[in-house]
């Protein structure tokens, strides 16, 4: 399956395209690395605050287990170190919490900056690509087993600034079944797709297969 055209100028614009869709994608993949690498920095204040509250929690723990060996009154003296060891517990968990909600929206801006601009190009670019592909395979079978088909085609579509370069009677001559009077029309749809004619453009025979 060819993915280019022969012709240089088709080809060209081909391979700029693809290249096109290239660049707009890596030029968005930076972006959103950007975008979520600033996000982030909305992660901090949470960090700090669930580093605060292990931190608090921690300490709160070591005093409870202190004042717990303290004969009689233990428990009670531990009671106050506990509740504070809950509190910057709850802390933490709020300030990871935090954390999280930033990077799950950090993650989700990114691939949205990705996944939108992207789809919204490719959307153009493959039906335009993949429609060269499948018209191009049909040209080629078409130019070989049915010219007719093509000379047709030709003439319904072609700019009437190509008709008009063909030789004078050519439409004539193609209604009065003249092979090369068919492959010159056939040429005119096979040079929009890009393809050529092949080496028996002229003469009289079925057309040989395009390159």
């Amino acid at each position: 399956m060819r993915l280019y055209a022969p012709s240089p100028r088709l080809r060209t614009r081909q391979l700029g395209a693809d290249l096109g869709l290239l660049a707009w994608l890596v030029g968005w993949v930076l972006v959103a690395r950007a975008v979520h690498g600033a996000v982030l920095v909305l992660a901090e204040p949470g960090r700090a605050v669930a580093d605060l509250g292990a931190s608090v929690a921690g300490s709160m723990s070591t005093a409870a287990e202190a004042a717990e060996d303290v004969p009689l009154v233990g428990d009670d003296l531990a009671a106050p170190f506990d509740a504070l060891g809950d509190a910057g517990g709850s802390a933490g968990s709020a300030g990871q919490a935090a954390q999280d909600a930033v990077g799950t929206l950090a993650t989700v801006l990114a691939v949205l900056l990705v996944v939108l601009p992207v789809a919204w190009l490719l959307l153009r670019w493959l039906p335009w690509r993949l429609g060269w592909v499948r018209e191009a395979q049909a040209a080629r079978r078409l130019a070989t087993a049915d010219p007719d088909v093509l000379a047709v085609r030709a003439l319904a579509t072609a700019p009437l600034a190509r008709l008009a370069a063909v030789p004078a009677g050519t439409a004539a001559a193609w209604r009065a079944g003249d092979p090369s009077a068919t492959r010159a029309l056939a040429a005119l749809e096979l040079d929009r797709l890009g393809l050529s004619p092949g080496p028996r453009a002229a003469g009289s025979g079925t057309s040989a297969p395009m390159g």
